[in-house]
């Protein structure tokens, strides 16, 4: 008789996550002034690790195909909750090995790493969450460290006054997500997502669940950094540390759309509220609305920028107008096969948009500068981290041959199976533009003369290991594409099949 699982263990890589955060709180209460960067770092990327390994070995096991309910159906553990856990235990290990160095001079280290961990927990289980109830709690538990994390530079102006900014508007972004489901709530009478969708059915309110709908959207748009809610983005990520921008860049922004993806499919399904007794709120019509608004606004303010770093920050804003696409497409009937090719994008845009971020981080530890032209002539120094900084704003593009292309092939070619060839038109048209901008950093690193003398006297490990970690995946994403077309397809298949 082959050796079962308690099912509890299907939040296997949640509880890594969560007790590892825990480790390091408890390593902080016994010596507080520590600074062991190896055990720190180490047990952080450790845990991390432990949670991909058992995203990954659940997903191959098949885990997921039949959804797995905890906690009187408040959670669910399906193949789209282990399809992103590896997505955010992914993220989080790149983050956390490139911090060993970038954050060698900083106090607080271990309250760093405790943050990373517990943000990281809280994503995960924003994927799991199956209740509104859940969905709000682990928001505000990948959340709250994000303030934290945003500032946590204390003695550098920027860093504060980004994070001061960051929650002031999470704060409201809360206030109106919670709002929005007490609307819901006392329209349908239950905070679980399949019942909320039966009380939608036969609920006649449809002017006060509208505004829910509406206000619930608005705080995944927060999350996502979503047109008008992107304010917060550029500042946040230029005052933050480099590893905590790619962090927040790639792996909070995938939460976002993870749980958007569960809540708005399942909680309020397109049919019913098409041609159902709610036929007046139309979410599918807002979201095409903040699709096309995001990823035009994003790109054209990421090539009007003259700093790297903030370039990346509008740059993330125009790739979360191009997953919107996935929920904008969702009533022409190939409701799978586009919301796969979000999913897929998020994916690989978590390595490559976390290289990315991760290089910057390596400029800002040599204090190259922030600029353009701080980068001229970059790669005379440092070829080797140039090629991958080189791989990831190409793929970052939607160039062959990296995974980017396939990822952006599969997101427009769904938009057009779904009848919706005109979004697939824009995103295309704002890819083109994105190559503008991303090969003006290409521009400067390889062909520019130098401005001025480098300092570089080390090459830290921590941070190149990250970078070529995150490079090589981003190059294999392209033959080993299909393996996550499957996986993606099969995430898709749970919340619309």
């Amino acid at each position: 008789m082959a050796f079962q699982l308690p099912t509890w263990m299907a939040l296997g890589p949640t509880l890594v996550l969560g007790l590892t955060a825990l480790l390091l709180l408890v390593f902080d209460s016994i010596e507080p002034d520590t600074t062991n960067r190896g055990l720190l770092a180490g047990t952080a990327a450790l845990g991390s690790l432990a949670a991909v390994g058992l995203s990954a070995w659940y997903l191959v096991a098949g885990t997921g195909e039949e959804p797995i309910s905890l906690y009187q159906n408040t959670v669910v553990v399906d193949t789209m909750t282990l399809f992103f856990g590896l997505v955010f235990a992914s993220v989080t290990a790149l983050v956390v090995v490139a911090s060993y160095d970038y954050m060698r001079d900083h106090s607080y280290q271990a309250e760093y790493y405790a943050l990373v961990m517990l943000a990281a927990t809280g994503m995960t289980l924003m994927a799991a969450a199956n209740s509104l109830a859940v969905v709000f709690v682990s928001l505000e538990l990948s959340s709250l460290p994000s303030f934290a994390l945003v500032a946590i530079l204390k003695k550098n102006r920027g860093s504060v006054e980004a994070g001061l900014k960051y929650f002031l508007i999470g704060a409201l972004s809360s206030a109106i997500f919670v709002y929005g489901v007490s609307l819901v709530y006392g329209v349908t009478g239950s905070l679980l997502l399949p019942e909320v969708a039966s009380g939608v059915a036969d609920t006649n309110l449809t002017g006060v669940l509208g505004i829910g709908v509406m206000m619930i959207l608005g705080g995944f748009a927060y999350k996502t950094a979503s047109v008008p809610f992107h304010f917060w983005a550029p500042e946040a990520y230029e005052g933050a540390p480099a590893p905590v921008a790619a962090f927040l860049s790639s792996a909070s922004k995938a939460a976002g759309f993870a749980v958007a993806f569960r809540v708005l499919t399942v909680a309020f399904p397109v049919e019913e509220l098409v041609t159902g007794a709610a036929g007046s709120v139309d979410w599918v019509l807002a979201a095409q609305i903040l699709a096309v608004v995001t990823m035009t606004l994003g790109n054209f303010a990421a090539a009007t920028q003259d700093e790297v770093k903030r370039m990346l920050a509008y740059s993330s804003i125009g790739h979360a107008g191009y997953v919107l696409i996935a929920l904008a497409s969702l009533s022409g009937g190939s409701d799978q096969f586009v919301l796969a090719g979000g999913m897929a994008h998020l994916l690989v845009y978590g390595f490559m948009n976390t290289g990315a971020f991760l290089f910057i981080a390596l400029a800002e530890y040599w204090s190259v500068g922030r600029t353009f032209e701080d980068y001229n002539g970059l790669a005379t120094k440092a070829p080797f981290a140039s090629v991958a900084m080189t791989v990831f704003l190409f793929s970052l593009a939607g160039l062959p041959p990296f995974g980017g292309f396939m990822s952006k092939y599969f997101l427009f070619a769904g938009a057009v199976r779904a009848g919706f060839w005109w979004l697939a038109a824009i995103g295309a048209i704002n890819s083109a533009l994105s190559l503008y901008y991303y090969s003006r950093v290409v521009k400067a690193i390889w062909i520019e003369d130098p401005s001025g003398d480098f300092d570089i006297e080390s090459k830290p490990v921590g941070l190149y290991t990250a970078i070529v970690a995150a490079a090589v995946v981003t190059v294999l994403l392209l033959p080993g594409f299909g393996s996550v077309w499957q996986f993606a397809t099969d995430a898709a298949a749970a919340l619309v099949a």
